[in-house]
């Protein structure tokens, strides 16, 4: 399977907007689905002409902006929503307004944009923003889980902040980034939700074993794998518990959603995996945990010259195979291997000794690959003998490739 983006048929996506000055925010999504090729429209409602023009839009989507004056004045043979509503293999409205919400709640339709949402069948993801107060009264909110009940409806729930009112709550639209990694989930998906019913239990970046307050035994792995597999599946439905070592400000901001557990070091993993794995029905171990720790630790820094020689160190929990001892029957328990050179026969010796029901083997010496960055690729390999090699793809592809594979799999 190849990354979502770069097959030969460009993906298309339309983007509705109704009034709210989160508006601005998405012009950055539109700017960045055309740039990575997606077919990108853009319906406004005439109060989302209010906050952004549609020449703005066009001119970032590369195609003329479709408004309820378009609509009214089509002399097209075919309806402009019905069109439309075929077209588009996912409709994103963004910001969805108080107003919007409930037109769609209650199935009613007086513009562009809600004719056709109700002449369309393709996933809608929703980006709420208003007013704390509007947000929430008792209607809206009914309205909002009203909506969502319908499996056409995915959902990305405002966050808190200050508002264009000036007020501090709830009620800022998602951050373009979030919106923009829900569109490739259900690009990949096509809104399926066949995680509901599993609760995740995932580990994701490097462990710091500290010989004083400055110095630690670590790696480069960053995170982003773990956390791309946690995305995946909150979008797929599970429930997901993200043990992590430290992560930089950016990543814990793609945290939403998730039940998200910061840990140090080994020995603090060891004990936060162990005290969720009861929840757990996979567990997927993608941190890089560190094989060993600074025999001894000191609390203040230690100056140059005392520094020893020699460190001598101790071991570290081995994490995964606890876990493999500890488990329950039902429970299957996935590792990764992050390999240099031939990546397959460690891999299937760690599957082996370690007792797991199947493991990711990645190479980190081969470019675009590995630690840190946005891509990577792998080698999907189960206990039984299945074999599935992924080829380089952003992480949040090869995570929904390995979901796909694993619940196929016959562990």
């Amino acid at each position: 399977m190849t990354d979502t983006l770069s097959v030969a048929a460009p993906r298309r996506v339309l983007l509705g907007i109704s009034g709210g000055i989160a508006a601005y925010k998405v012009c950055s999504v539109i700017s960045s689905l055309a740039k990575e090729g997606v077919a990108v429209r853009v319906a406004l409602t005439q109060q989302g002409q209010a906050f952004i023009p549609p020449l703005a839009v066009a001119t970032l989507s590369r195609h003329p902006a479709y408004t309820d004056e378009t609509f009214w004045q089509a002399t097209q043979g075919r309806p402009l929503h019905i069109d439309l509503g075929e077209w588009a293999e996912l409709l994103v409205i963004a910001p969805l307004s108080a107003n919007t919400l409930g037109k769609l709640t209650h199935g009613l339709a007086d513009n562009l944009l809600t004719n056709t949402v109700l002449a369309s069948t393709c996933p809608v993801l929703l980006a709420p923003a208003m007013n704390t107060d509007m947000w929430q009264q008792q209607a809206v909110q009914r309205n909002w889980h009203q909506l969502l009940q319908d499996a056409r409806y995915h959902s990305l729930e405002p966050g808190s902040g200050v508002l264009a009112c000036d007020r501090v709550g709830t009620g800022r639209m998602a951050e373009p980034d979030d919106i923009l990694t829900h569109v490739h989930s259900l690009l990949h998906t096509g809104g399926k939700r066949d995680l509901v019913g599993k609760h995740l239990l995932i580990s994701t970046g490097s462990t710091r074993e500290y010989l004083d307050p400055v110095r630690f035994i670590g790696n480069p792995a960053s995170g982003k794998m773990g956390i791309a597999l946690a995305q995946a599946a909150i979008h797929r439905g599970a429930t997901v518990t993200l043990v992590h070592g430290p992560l930089d400000d950016s990543l814990k901001a793609r945290l939403g959603g998730i039940q998200a557990v910061g840990v140090t070091t080994a020995e603090e993993m060891h004990r936060a995996m162990l005290t969720h794995l009861p929840q757990a029905d996979w567990v997927v171990m993608a941190a890089a945990v560190a094989d060993v720790k600074p025999a001894t630790q000191v609390v203040t820094k230690l100056a140059k010259a005392d520094l020893p020689e020699a460190l001598p160190l101790a071991q570290v929990p081995d994490i995964v195979a606890d876990l493999a001892q500890k488990r329950s029957p039902h429970q299957r328990l996935i590792g990764f291997a992050a390999q240099t050179g031939d990546i397959i026969a460690p891999a299937l010796d760690k599957l082996q000794r370690k007792g797991l029901d199947a493991i990711v083997a990645n190479p980190i010496d081969v470019a675009g690959s590995g630690f840190g960055g946005d891509r990577n690729q792998a080698v999907l390999l189960t206990r039984l003998g299945d074999k599935l090699a992924i080829p380089p793809c952003t992480k949040l592809s090869l995570a929904h490739q390995l979901w796909n594979a694993l619940l196929k799999a016959k562990f």
